[in-house]
């Protein structure tokens, strides 16, 4: 049984950490992140020569702040939780022990200090600050629309291969190894490049059929990035319309009205749908 000072140490704690209504959670949450976007700063002030080379020794005590910081922070959350294991296993918990672990193993691996960037997945916490929560039912549209078109998108990347290889090949043998074109991969690199409208422009063709060749490429470019678009729009549209025929769900704790049809719990209380 734990002792009442501690249990109420444990609760304090727990709100200001764990919940972003509050505002000492809020607070809290602020200084998180300002904390996170400082340590991804000194990273990469660090891999500046010049700064490295100026700062090396700052730039180690910064990182060891930091590092000691999250550390800290991370066994807090285990102290505070009901069930530690539960959070050691969860999407943050994952992320906030893998974010403090590059540091130690740099000791052991050189270099190994620059993963540190993973722990940039943590500014994902911004949602809680921003209440960001409200657009879950927006974002569970958007995942349902790609899982329908996802078919429809597969087939039509096969094509995209498919012409890339094929004309990657014709313009090998138009062009030729003189012209940059120095073999096939090369020229399906091209192709690609091409295609997706990017243009980098360190292989072009010098034949007129070449040059006309590549002239239906480009505006093929501007199709292969309208078809995917218009599939899934299509699909969203499609997954709004059956939502507002369907009226969506409802809550029996709270009663709210128009929830998401694929939800399988309230975004306002939480209570199994």
């Amino acid at each position: 049984m734990l002792e009442p000072a501690e249990k109420d140490w444990r609760k304090k704690w727990y709100h200001i950490i764990f919940e972003s209504d509050t505002p000492s959670g809020k607070r809290f949450d602020v200084l998180l992140l300002i904390a996170i976007l400082s340590s991804l700063l000194v990273i990469m002030l660090e891999s500046v020569p010049k700064l490295r080379e100026q700062y090396q020794e700052q730039f180690v005590m910064l990182e060891w702040f930091f590092t000691i910081l999250f550390s800290i922070e991370y066994l807090v959350r285990l102290a505070i939780v009901k069930r530690p294991i539960t959070y050691v296993w969860s999407f943050y918990g994952i992320i906030d022990l893998v974010s403090t672990l590059p540091s130690y193993l740099a000791m052991v691996l050189g270099g190994a200090q620059y993963f540190i960037v993973i722990r940039s997945l943590r500014l994902l916490r911004v949602f809680r600050v921003l209440k960001m929560v409200r657009f879950i039912g927006e974002a569970n549209v958007l995942g349902t629309a790609l899982r329908a078109s996802r078919h429809k998108i597969a087939v039509f990347l096969i094509a995209v291969i498919c012409i890339n290889f094929i004309m990657g090949t014709v313009m090998y043998l138009v062009e030729g190894p003189e012209n940059g074109f120095k073999s096939i991969p090369v020229s399906i690199y091209w192709c690609i490049v091409t295609l997706t409208t990017v243009g980098y422009g360190d292989i072009s063709p010098a034949t007129p059929l070449g040059q006309f060749i590549a002239s239906v490429i480009m505006i093929m470019g501007y199709g292969v990035i309208a078809v995917p678009t218009g599939i899934v729009t299509s699909e969203i549209t499609r997954s709004q319309s059956k939502e507002e025929t369907n009226g969506g769900q409802s809550c029996s704790n709270c009663k709210a009205q128009n929830l998401d049809v694929q939800a399988k719990y309230c975004q306002h209380c939480g209570t199994e749908l």
